[in-house]
């Protein structure tokens, strides 16, 4: 049993989503202004990871053979075989529904819709039309992870504002560098099973270009949304700015490298940077402070 229950967990990517709930609790506290309250929280939390979880489930779902031949995924239940495709559709649509009716009672209809929409673009529009099409996958695919800020920012103001947005595009252009990285390291894998990403159809050397200008433009973002912002302060914009320096110092090492110890580097620190800066976000919109 208590494999079963392991498998079904795994099936949500529960690593990924620690940090997509993560982001979604930044655009909340945003919205906020402090902390949400308990039922907020709830509604916010379990409606996040039901979402995102039937929307990794429905990836995996159809994506099987993408993940039986690459290293880092063959060992997904759906792909060795630990569940049926069918039982893997039943728990994503389960998973749909609890999500819906979270956010839905405990939150409102919006932030259900929006989590709605951003299962729906990653599955219909990422997964099933651009990823095995376009170089541009992980670009306008991108697009699918920012939403969660989004949902946590609409489940307590009901309404989408531009700090809001920013924090969307924050996410956005915070992919592509990521992802790239990835692609750089596990770049056989995916030239293996005929991805296009764009290290394997524009090289190394291209790919860390375009993981640079991105970072670049990622940081211009980051310090931009302070001014729209009556919440972020100097916590956010110091954060911001020492953080993406970092950024664009490892981004430049890895042009001028290519190699896969630096793609790595880029790729871990990416994580921690975001997760930092979203908790810069959410720090700063809870704290009263004076401007001298």
């Amino acid at each position: 049993m208590s494999t079963v229950i392991k498998n079904y967990f795994l099936l949500t990517k529960p690593r990924v989503l620690t940090l997509l709930i993560f982001t979604s609790f930044g655009g909340a506290f945003l919205a906020k202004q402090g902390v949400p309250s308990l039922l907020e929280s709830i509604g916010l939390f379990v409606g996040g990871y039901c979402a995102s979880g039937a929307a990794a489930t429905l990836n995996m779902y159809f994506e099987t053979d993408i993940d039986q031949d690459m290293g880092r995924t063959k060992n997904r239940p759906i792909a060795d075989g630990s569940i049926t495709h069918n039982n893997a559709l039943l728990f994503s649509i389960f998973l749909s529904l609890v999500s819906f009716a979270s956010l839905f009672f405990l939150n409102n209809l919006l932030a259900a819709i929006l989590a709605f929409a951003g299962g729906f673009f990653y599955v219909v529009i990422y997964t099933l039309y651009l990823k095995r099409r376009t170089i541009q996958n992980i670009v306008i695919g991108g697009a699918a992870g920012a939403f969660p800020p989004l949902v946590g920012y609409a489940a307590i103001n009901n309404n989408l504002t531009l700090e809001a947005i920013y924090l969307f595009l924050i996410i956005f252009f915070w992919t592509p560098p990521h992802f790239w990285a990835l692609a750089i390291m596990i770049k056989d894998d995916y030239e293996k099973a005929n991805i296009p990403m764009l290290p394997v159809v524009k090289g190394t050397k291209n790919a860390s270009l375009q993981i640079l200008l991105y970072s670049i433009l990622l940081v211009f973002i980051t310090t931009l949304t302070v001014t729209i912002s009556s919440s972020l302060g100097w916590i956010y914009i110091i954060s911001s700015i020492i953080l993406g320096f970092i950024l664009i110092i490892m981004a430049y090492q890895l042009y001028q490298k290519q190699d896969r110890e630096s793609a790595v580097s880029i790729y871990k620190y990416s994580l921690l940077y975001l997760f930092l800066l979203i908790g810069f976000v959410m720090a700063d919109s809870s704290i009263v402070y004076l401007e001298i």
